[in-house]
C-alpha cells in the first residue's frame, strides 16, 4: 500500500464544534482484590472480588494508553472476544463473544440498550474511544439480567460523570492516509452540581475496503474513508448526600464510504462505480434518579430515548431508523456487607421506520430479581428474569453461579445459565423474506473457572459450553416458507455448539508488565458439523508495557488463526502494534503509535482489507486535579 502523507488533525477541532450545531483493569483488580467496582454483573455497584460471573473492566487509563485504532479493536484484545469488520476503521464492525454471533452481543451505553432493531446489532464503528470513560464486559449469558440478545455476553460503555475539581483533557493527533483525530473534555462538580462535556472527531481517507477480484464484483479502486464525530453532555444535581437526579445526552455521527453495486435496468448488470456511503447517526437521552434511602436501600429510576438512523446507498438510498423508549425502576437491598438483592422492572418500546417496509411497534416488559452473597469462603449469585413481548413468546431466563476461595491465592467458580436472542424487525417483516411467526434463538450454557492471584502475577482460566437452538437464518426452500415467499425466507433453521477455553495472565517484573490472553474456540453448526463463519479456532494477544519516569512504552502482538468465510478459508495473520508516551511537563505529553508495524496484508473478512501500516503522532493535555 502507498499511504498518503498529508496530515489534517487541526481541522477536526472545527468539525467537533460543528456537531453541537496498558494494563487491563481486570488484572489490576486481581492484584488488589476489590479495588475495581462494576455494575454489569449484577445491575448494581459490586466489587469484582464478590463476583461469580466472568466480568472484565477496562478503565480510562487503559483506554488512553492503548494502541488500538478503535473501540472494536480494543475489545477484541480481551479474552473470548473476536472482531467482525468489513474492512478497516470506520467500516461496519461488531464483536463476537465466545463464538456467538454479533447479534448475540448486547451493547449498552450507561446501562441503556442501543443499536439497530432492524439489523439486530450495534455498529461499534459509530462509537469513538474518546467518548468512553470505562468499559464493562460480562462474558457468558446475560439475558437473566438484561433480556434479549445477550447469548454471548454484554458490553456496557460508561461515559464520563463529573466529580471533584475541574478536570480538562484533550488531544490532537495525525497520521498517514490523511488521518486525524481530536478531542476535548471538561468535567467536575461543585457541592451540589456535577457536569461533564466531551467532543471528539476522527477522519481518514483510508483505502479501498474491498480487494480486486472479489466474489460479488463490487470492487471500486477509490479510497473508502470515514469521518466520525461524537458529543456527550451530562449534568446532575444532588440536593443531599445519596440523592441525585441527572440528565445526559450522547450522540455520534459516522459517515463512511464502502464498495457495493447497483443493478440498473435494462440489463440489470452489476455497476460498482457509484460512491456508496453509510450515514449513521445515533442519539441517546437519559433522565435518571438515584436515591439512597438508608444504609440498606438504594433506588434507581431511569427513562431514556434512543434513536439509530441509517441511510445507506449511492444513487438509491435506503433508510432504516430505530426508536427505543425505555423505562427502568430498580431497588437494591443490602442487608449486610455480604449479601445483596436486586429487583427491577424494565419497560421497552421499539419502533422502526424504513424506506423498504413498515412494521408495528413491539413492547416488552421484563421483571428481574437477583441475589449476590458470600458465605465465608464461598460466593453465590443467582438471577431470574421473565420477559413478556407483544410479538414473540414470553421468555424466562436464569443464571446460577457458585465460587469458592480455596486459599489466599486460588479460587474456583462455576456458572450455568440460559439466554435468548429476539428476532429482528427484518427477520419478521422484511418484504419477501420476513416471517412473523419466528421464535427467538435460545441457549443453555455452563462454564467453569480457575483463578490464581499473587503479589506480582495472576492467571484466570475459563472453560465454557454453550448450546444454541432455533438459530434464525435463511431458508432457501420455498416449500418450508409461508405461502407467497417463493424465493426463501427467514426461519429457525439450525443449532450451534460453542465451546472453548480462555486463559488470561499477568506478570510484573520490575518496570515491565506482561499480559497474555489465549483463546481456543470450537464453534460448529451441529446440523452440518461446519465451523461457523468468521470464527477463528484460536486467538492470542500478548502485551508488554514498560514505565520509567516520564516514559511509557508498549507493544501488543495479536495472532488470529484461519477461519471460514463465504466458502473459503481465510489464512491466519499476526499483527504488531507499538505505542510510546513522553510526559514532558506536568499536564502535557507527546504520544506516538504504530499499528500493524510490519504492514501485514490480511483480510478481516473475505475480500475485505484493512489499512495496513499506520503511524500516529499526537499531543495530549491532561489537567487532572486542576
Amino acid at each position: 500500500m502507498s499511504p498518503h502523507s498529508t496530515l489534517r488533525p487541526a481541522r477536526l477541532l472545527l468539525a467537533c464544534a460543528s456537531l453541537t450545531s496498558s494494563l487491563p483493569v481486570w488484572a489490576q483488580a486481581q492484584a488488589t482484590p476489590g479495588s475495581a467496582v462494576q455494575v454489569i454483573g449484577t445491575r448494581a455497584p459490586t466489587a469484582l472480588n464478590r463476583m461469580v460471573a466472568d466480568v472484565v473492566v477496562i478503565d480510562r487509563d487503559r483506554i488512553r494508553a492503548t494502541s488500538a485504532d478503535s473501540l472494536e479493536d480494543l475489545l477484541r484484545r480481551e479474552g473470548g472476544m473476536q472482531l467482525s469488520r468489513n474492512g478497516g476503521p470506520g467500516q461496519s464492525a461488531s464483536v463476537m463473544i465466545r463464538g456467538s454471533a454479533a447479534s448475540n452481543t448486547l451493547v449498552l451505553i450507561d446501562g441503556v440498550r442501543i443499536g439497530s432493531a432492524t439489523l439486530g446489532q450495534t455498529d461499534l464503528a459509530a462509537i469513538s474511544l474518546a467518548q468512553v470513560e470505562r468499559i464493562e464486559i460480562m462474558r457468558g449469558p446475560g439475558s437473566s439480567l438484561y433480556g434479549a440478545d445477550a447469548i454471548g455476553g454484554v458490553v456496557n460503555i460508561v461515559t464520563r460523570r463529573g466529580d471533584g475539581a475541574a478536570y480538562v483533557s484533550g488531544n490532537l493527533a495525525g497520521g498517514n492516509h490523511r488521518s486525524g483525530e481530536a478531542s476535548v473534555a471538561v468535567s467536575g462538580s461543585t457541592e451540589a452540581f456535577d457536569y461533564a462535556l466531551g467532543l471528539s472527531g476522527e477522519t481518514s481517507d483510508g483505502v479501498s475496503a474491498v480487494l480486486p477480484g472479489d466474489l460479488f464484483g463490487v470492487y471500486n479502486r477509490d479510497d473508502d474513508g470515514f469521518s466520525r464525530y461524537g458529543l456527550s453532555l451530562a449534568g446532575g444535581y444532588s440536593w443531599q448526600k445519596g440523592q441525585r437526579i441527572g440528565l445526559s445526552y450522547s450522540a455520534s455521527r459516522l459517515r463512511s464510504q464502502f464498495d457495493s453495486a447497483e443493478y440498473p435496468p435494462p440489463n440489470f448488470a452489476p455497476d460498482a462505480s457509484p460512491d456508496f456511503r453509510n450515514r449513521l447517526t445515533t442519539q441517546l437521552t437519559t433522565l435518571q434518579y438515584q436515591g439512597t434511602l438508608s444504609s440498606e436501600w438504594a433506588n434507581l429510576l431511569r427513562a431514556s430515548y434512543q434513536t439509530d438512523q441509517l441511510q445507506s446507498g449511492a444513487n438509491v438510498v435506503s433508510r432504516y431508523d430505530t426508536t427505543r423508549r425505555q423505562l427502568t425502576a430498580q431497588t437494591t437491598w443490602t442487608p449486610s456487607a455480604q449479601h445483596q438483592w436486586v429487583a427491577a422492572v424494565d419497560l421497552l418500546t421499539e419502533s422502526i421506520h424504513s424506506s423498504d417496509y413498515q412494521a408495528p411497534e413491539r413492547d416488552n416488559t421484563g421483571l428481574i430479581v437477583g441475589y449476590t452473597g458470600r458465605f465465608g469462603a464461598q460466593k453465590l449469585q443467582a438471577d431470574l428474569r421473565w420477559d413478556h413481548n407483544s410479538v414473540y413468546q414470553n421468555q424466562t431466563t436464569g443464571k446460577l453461579g457458585w465460587g469458592m476461595d480455596l486459599s489466599e491465592s486460588w479460587s474456583v467458580r462455576a456458572v450455568a445459565g440460559t439466554a435468548f436472542r429476539a428476532p429482528t424487525f427484518n427477520d419478521l417483516y422484511f418484504p419477501n423474506f420476513g416471517v412473523t411467526t419466528l421464535q427467538p434463538e435460545r441457549s443453555r450454557s455452563v462454564e467453569a473457572g480457575l483463578n490464581y492471584q499473587a503479589a506480582q502475577s495472576s492467571v484466570a482460566a475459563t472453560a465454557y459450553y454453550n448450546k444454541v437452538s432455533d438459530l434464525i437464518g435463511y431458508q432457501p426452500d420455498p416449500n418450508q416458507c409461508p405461502p407467497g415467499l417463493n424465493f426463501g425466507c427467514a426461519a429457525n433453521t439450525s443449532r450451534a455448539l460453542l465451546q472453548g477455553l480462555t486463559l488470561q495472565g499477568l506478570q510484573q517484573w520490575g518496570q515491565f508488565q506482561f499480559t497474555l490472553a489465549l483463546d481456543w474456540l470450537n464453534a460448529k453448526d451441529t446440523d452440518t458439523d461446519q465451523t461457523l463463519p468468521r470464527r477463528a479456532a484460536n486467538q492470542q494477544t500478548l502485551a508488554v508495557d514498560w514505565n520509567e519516569g516520564p516514559w511509557q512504552l508498549g507493544a501488543t502482538a495479536l495472532r488470529v488463526s484461519q477461519r471460514p468465510d463465504a466458502g473459503v478459508m481465510l489464512p491466519a495473520y499476526a499483527l504488531l502494534n507499538l505505542n510510546a508516551r513522553w510526559r514532558f511537563e506536568r499536564f502535557w505529553q507527546i504520544e506516538a503509535r504504530l499499528q500493524n508495524a510490519f504492514d501485514k496484508d490480511y483480510q478481516p473478512a473475505r475480500d475485505y482489507q484493512d489499512v495496513g501500516r499506520q503511524f500516529w503522532l499526537g499531543l495530549r493535555y491532561d489537567g487532572k486535579g486542576l
